[in-house]
């Protein structure tokens, strides 16, 4: 087995290309919601992702063997929740600014932790209990002008406080697919993990089809194969990003797609975000980056507990 030179220049690139190329995925899913339904939309991102998916397995020489699967039934739970909190995100998109979005969705590395102390046995100590505590505060306040009557200048809204919600519920099925993912690479290929999600995610979006699908416009349309051909670019270069360089690295730039969906809302959709929307992103973002750096510290400890073991042993 070859292995990619480490090259963090590279890796941060790929990485905040692929934070782009989600961001602009979700605009043409926000652009397109306005005439179809989540689920309609969810299949179109699924099933066109798969052409660029299959190219690059094939460019890699891997479209056989890194298909191989140990754990069939470990891709179907993964699936099943993935396209939940696809479905949510997308269902949310319809009614939020894609500021807000992306802010309820830094919540999802907070839920992975206290997930992954329940179902994977991880133990949290002082510094991510208090970074998780930090970010659900921050949470607390993107969402309390949403969920609140009061302390806020606008109206309450059910309809916006519904979208609050369900992005919250599928940022929370997002980090529940991520346990899920923690366990199927332990045995399986990471291409076998992202096809294999497209695939169900395709023929589970399917059975939304009776609740009311439409035939898109040619615009529309237009939207829903970019989210598609993009997701999965963005996907591959995501995968492509951490063969260059340790994920304690290139995390954090996930955080640029706040930047983008900024920029892109104010354009595209002409939203502008709150200051109390943006005081509570920031200190969501701070908790996501303690939480890296608390994980690359304690990686870095393993490593050298592992040395002395090597070394003495």
């Amino acid at each position: 087995m070859s292995f990619a030179p480490v090259d963090p220049f590279r890796a941060i690139a790929l990485k905040v290309i692929s934070v782009l190329l989600f961001v602009v995925m979700a605009s043409f899913i926000k652009a397109a919601s306005a005439e179809v339904p989540p689920g309609e939309t969810v299949f179109f991102r699924s099933f066109f992702a798969l052409p660029v998916i299959i190219g690059w397995l094939a460019w890699q020489g891997q479209l056989g063997t890194g298909l191989k699967t140990e754990n069939p039934l470990g891709h179907l739970w993964r699936g099943l929740i993935g396209t939940m909190a696809m479905g949510m995100s997308f269902a949310g998109l319809a009614i939020l600014p894609l500021y807000e979005v992306k802010a309820i969705q830094y919540a999802m590395p907070l839920f992975v932790v206290i997930l992954a102390a329940m179902f994977l046995g991880e133990t949290i100590r002082k510094v991510r209990l208090t970074a998780v505590g930090m970010g659900m505060v921050g949470v607390l306040i993107i969402l309390w002008p949403r969920l609140s009557a009061f302390g806020s200048d606008a109206p309450f809204d059910p309809m916006l406080a519904f979208g609050t919600m369900i992005v919250l519920t599928g940022s929370f099925c997002a980090a529940l697919a991520q346990v899920f993912v923690r366990r199927l690479v332990e045995t399986e290929n990471t291409a076998a993990i992202v096809f294999y999600f497209s695939i169900t995610a395709t023929l589970l979006s399917l059975i939304t089809l009776p609740f009311g699908w439409k035939v898109p416009s040619g615009e529309t349309l237009l939207y829903l194969l970019g989210a598609g051909l993009v997701g999965g670019t963005g996907q591959i270069l995501l995968t492509s990003s951490y063969r260059y360089a340790d994920a304690s690295i290139i995390a954090p730039f996930e955080y640029s797609s706040m930047l983008f969906a900024v920029t892109i809302g104010f354009v595209w959709f002409d939203e502008v975000p709150t200051a109390m929307m943006m005081l509570g992103a920031a200190i969501v973002i701070a908790a996501g980056v303690l939480i890296i750096l608390r994980e690359r510290y304690l990686k870095i400890q393993r490593g050298k507990a592992r040395n002395v073991v090597t070394k003495y042993g």
